[in-house]
């Protein structure tokens, strides 16, 4: 792996911790707004840090006319819903019962998630034996994450929706990366600012509807929210461009196994969340998933 510069490691590394400490961020920003509020502020902080960084370096938006813009933006349309104001929404609401670091390990479902997406929707990208077996252990991981009796749940219990409500999301971040991956060719960053625009425009007036204004929000919850839309939506952003651009998309795949590692730490550390063999054996289980699925694109990486 010598043509990986050094520094992009360290750029995944601090990428994933951002990522991984959002989940504790939402907990904390529930204490004083609505799960609404939360994705609709951390949407507009994030949205609006992209439009000065991509107008101050000449990026723009998308493409408004032309053949292929009507087609690019339906994409857009497609990735604020499904990567951004449906799974920030479900998260929040689902943290106002489940721990954050719940919520982190739920995340580590995505890759596999998007195998059976791309197996249909993706040309070249094919469902191996190897992958199967990696998405069978992985979904293991899943029910001893949720727990049995979810699934035989009647929907009375709040706990056992809010745990879906969580992994639904994760369901909604895999959908939005097949969007991702079928976008057109556009400029990264303008592209991103574009879909965080739209994202915004859906969840304010939602959140103003049904929560109204925010009034009297804590100090701390207020700080959480700022972290919330300027580092995990917008900041993460700029690095999350930077290393597809110098080392690859394979390459920043790595974070998958770093963000649930993270928010349980962070979860456990600094919210004093309890930490039950259960979420240790689940996060194991859709790790190994991840990684047998992903194996293949691996060896690749460290051949290189």
């Amino acid at each position: 792996m010598t043509d990986i510069a050094p520094v992009n490691w360290l750029r995944i590394v601090v990428l994933a911790a951002i990522w991984g400490a959002s989940f504790m961020s939402v907990s904390v920003a529930l204490e004083g707004v609505g799960p609404l509020t939360v994705a609709a502020a951390r949407l507009s902080l994030g949205a609006a840090f992209l439009v000065i960084l991509s107008f101050a370096t000449g990026h723009l938006l998308p493409p408004l006319r032309g053949r292929p813009a009507g087609r690019i933006w339906a994409f857009v349309l497609a990735m604020a819903l499904f990567s951004n104001a449906m799974p920030f929404a479900l998260l929040s609401w689902g943290q106002q019962v489940v721990a954050s670091g719940f919520a982190g390990v739920c995340m580590a479902v995505v890759p596999l998630l998007v195998l059976p997406l791309a197996h249909v929707f993706v040309p070249g990208e094919v469902m191996t034996l190897r992958r199967l077996a990696g998405f069978a252990i992985g979904t293991g991981g899943v029910i001893v994450l949720i727990g049995p009796g979810a699934f035989a749940s009647t929907g009375e219990s709040f706990e056992s929706l809010a745990k879906l409500a969580c992994v639904g999301a994760a369901c909604c971040y895999a959908l939005g990366g097949i969007f991702t991956r079928l976008c057109p060719a556009v400029d990264l960053l303008a592209l991103a600012t574009a879909v965080l625009l739209v994202a915004a425009t859906i969840c304010v007036p939602l959140a103003l509807y049904v929560e109204g204004w925010p009034a009297d929000v804590p100090p701390l919850s207020l700080a959480a929210l700022l972290y919330l839309g300027i580092l995990p939506t917008g900041v993460a952003q700029i690095l999350l461009v930077t290393v597809i651009r110098d080392a690859g998309p394979v390459f920043l795949g790595l974070v998958n196994y770093q963000v649930p590692v993270w928010s349980v730490i962070f979860g456990v550390v600094l919210l004093a969340e309890p930490l039950p063999p259960s979420l240790l054996l689940a996060m194991g289980l859709i790790l190994t998933g991840v990684a047998l699925s992903q194996l293949g694109a691996l060896r690749r990486l460290f051949r290189r």
